[in-house]
Parts: structure tokens; sequence; C-alpha cells
């Protein structure tokens, strides 16, 4: 008799569903992937009802209404393994700028019956909500990083996943330093690796996909722009991007914002 094999499952939350596809990317990844686990709940690429317990969990995301906020809990409860993806699970994605300002003004410009809308002051990441075991950054994910993470669940180990910075992927593709050579506002030394380099690639600075690396110097760079002749309202923009509320970043920004 076989054993069960791992159930997966795939949620939603705020986002844009570019995290989803890119697994839904993995098309042949995906049959293999089939062959190991039980794709059992992925309304993005089916509709099955939610059932019992799942063994791992990736979360697409943030937490921008009350039913979020609720829903999580239940997602956790039900989860062994809880892995978010992308900026929107993991800083709140680019729809927390409304956190650095008064959302009831938005909601007002924007709906014709404000009453109705019922949505939180904030967009926050998952972990702030509940435990989560692994992040995996980028906007969207990378997909080769995704099956990584799945992989390493299979198998119980911890996923390989790069923490230096997107300078270090441009060193090792033998680009030069835009920010160095040519004066461009990148912030490659602070924002993790993962993209593999592609906005340097095109002679445009990093726009910070991937959020803060583990150990970044925002100071030190804000300091560098600012001898470029960026000021302090360029800073701000800037950091507040897809990972605004990623805490290097929002800690950085708010020095700019005053």
């Amino acid at each position: 008799m076989h054993a069960p094999k791992p159930r997966l499952a795939v949620w939603k939350f705020a986002s844009c569903d570019g995290c989803q596809l890119s697994l839904l990317d993995c098309e042949p990844q995906l049959l293999t992937l089939g062959e190991a686990l039980e794709i059992a709940y992925f309304p993005e690429a089916a509709t099955v009802p939610m059932r019992g317990h799942y063994d791992l969990s990736l979360i697409e995301g943030s937490i921008s209404t009350p039913r979020d906020a609720e829903r999580i809990v239940a997602v956790r409860r039900r989860s062994t393994r809880l892995v978010t993806l992308g900026a929107c699970a993991t800083a709140g994605g680019i729809q927390a700028l409304r956190n650095f300002a008064d959302s009831g003004e938005f909601i007002a410009a924007v709906y014709a019956h404000p009453a109705y809308i019922r949505t939180l002051a904030t967009s926050t990441a998952i972990a702030e909500h509940v435990p989560v075991d692994f992040e995996l950054r980028g906007c969207p994910v990378n997909k080769r990083q995704l099956l990584e993470v799945i992989s390493a669940f299979l198998a119980g180990r911890r996923p390989a996943i790069a923490t230096h910075s997107v300078c270090i992927e441009c060193k090792s593709l033998g680009r030069a330093c835009l920010l160095v050579a040519h004066g461009t506002a990148c912030l490659g030394p602070v924002t993790q690796a993962g993209c593999g380099a592609i906005c340097p690639a095109f002679q445009r600075g990093c726009y910070g996909c991937y959020g803060p690396h583990e150990s970044p110097n925002t100071l030190a760079l804000s300091r560098a722009l600012a001898t470029l002749g960026l000021d302090r309202a360029h800073l701000l923009r800037l950091y507040r991007s897809f990972n605004a509320n990623a805490e290097a970043f929002r800690t950085e920004s708010a020095r700019h914002a005053r």
C-alpha cells in the first residue's frame, strides 16, 4: 500500500495573481510535481472545494481586509508548513502604500458608495498575522526559486535561496556598476538577489522588487545617491515601491518623508 502524497494548497489574498502564474508557468515541472504531491487546492488552476489539512500551503497576497485577517488564521491552522510568495505576502506589496496615507481618502475618491467598502487601513505581510515557515521574495517570484522551495519541502530540508544583494548578480555576470560607472540611481546594493539583475542588464537601476537583503545598509546608499543629486522626494519614491513596507525600506523612506 502506497503512502498518501503530501497535499499542496495555493491561496490568494490581496494581490495581482502574478506569483500564482509563476507556478503555472512551470508547466513541464508541474507534471513531475504532480507525481510527488497532490495539488489539493489551487483555485487559479481548478475549482476544487477546500477539504481537510494541507501539508504545504503557498500564500500569495497581503492582508488588506478584515476577512483576510480571519481567513489567514484558518489557513495557518489547516497547514503543516506555510510559505509566503512575493512582495505582497512578504511585505504588504505595492498596496502597502496606503500605510503612509489616509486610506479613507482613497476610498472616498474612488468609490461612489464608500460605506460598502470593508477594508483595513493598512496592507500587511502574512508574517504579521501568523507564523510563517519560509518567505520567498520577488514581484513576481522566480519560478526556479519556487520549484526549489517545493523540492526542499519534499526533501525535508531548508530551501537553498540566495540572500545576497543584486550587486553580486551583476558582478557574476560581468556587468559594470550603473551606480558607480554611470551615476544611475539603483537599489541593487540593498536588494536581495533572485531576478538575475534584469533591470541593470538594460541600463536601468534596480527597483527593489525582491525587497531588502539580509543586511542592507540603506543609510550609506542614500548618502551615495544624494551625492548624485537625488533630493529627498526622489529618495522617498525610490524606497516606496513594491516593498515599501519592508522594514529596512520603510525605515529609510521615513527619513526622507520629514
